[in-house]
């Protein structure tokens, strides 16, 4: 409960002073490409329910539909925008209307694509007993993944070594899970984006 209401109190906190800035990002995301402001993918959450995970749109219109579920380096799908918002994590700030929905936490396993969650081991099945996170341990670990992703077997390389790494990440977080570890890594991700 005291996660919750501190989820809640933070991303409304979020929201207002973000309220601006996404103005002016959706200014610019339509100025640059055709298509919607918000890309709003399915991925799967708690206990294993789909929901629709919002970003600021940073690929060309339809993109989930013309490739992979994740982005490996010089992926033509992401737009001009789209690399400075991918660059800066801008793109992921929308995901403060998921917390407030309650289908995500400030912190917590990323949310993954049904498609790749469909692979996953029993044990590494785990990270969908809590909410999934804006931000995590994992996520702060592998910041440049898509810098790892690259050549003609990026998807495997993701498959076989990037998301089991990422999984035991999770994993060992949910170990040892408290508020004030959660408020440490929010620390290390606004610590990570200014550097």
């Amino acid at each position: 409960m005291v996660q919750r209401v501190f989820d809640l109190f933070v991303s409304l906190v979020g929201l207002v002073l973000f309220f601006p800035l996404f103005g002016l990002i959706a200014i610019v995301i339509k100025l640059d490409s055709p298509g919607p402001v918000f890309f709003r993918g399915q991925r799967v959450g708690r206990a294993g329910h789909l929901f629709r995970v919002y970003k600021f749109r940073s690929m060309v219109a339809g993109a989930d539909q013309k490739g992979a579920g994740i982005t490996a380096a010089g992926d033509l799908r992401v737009t001009r925008v789209g690399r400075l918002l991918r660059k800066t994590k801008f793109d992921e700030l929308p995901q403060l209307i998921n917390v407030v929905r309650g289908e995500m936490s400030l912190v917590g396993p990323r949310p993954e694509d049904p498609r790749y969650v469909a692979l996953y081991t029993p044990e590494q099945r785990r990270v969908l007993s809590v909410r999934p996170g804006v931000t995590s341990p994992a996520s702060l670990r592998f910041r440049h993944e898509e810098e790892l992703l690259q050549g003609e077997n990026w998807e495997q390389v993701y498959l076989e070594e990037v998301m089991p790494a990422k999984l035991r990440i999770e994993l060992d977080y949910l170990k040892s899970r408290s508020l004030w570890r959660d408020i440490g890594v929010i620390v290390q991700t606004v610590l990570a984006l200014v550097q």
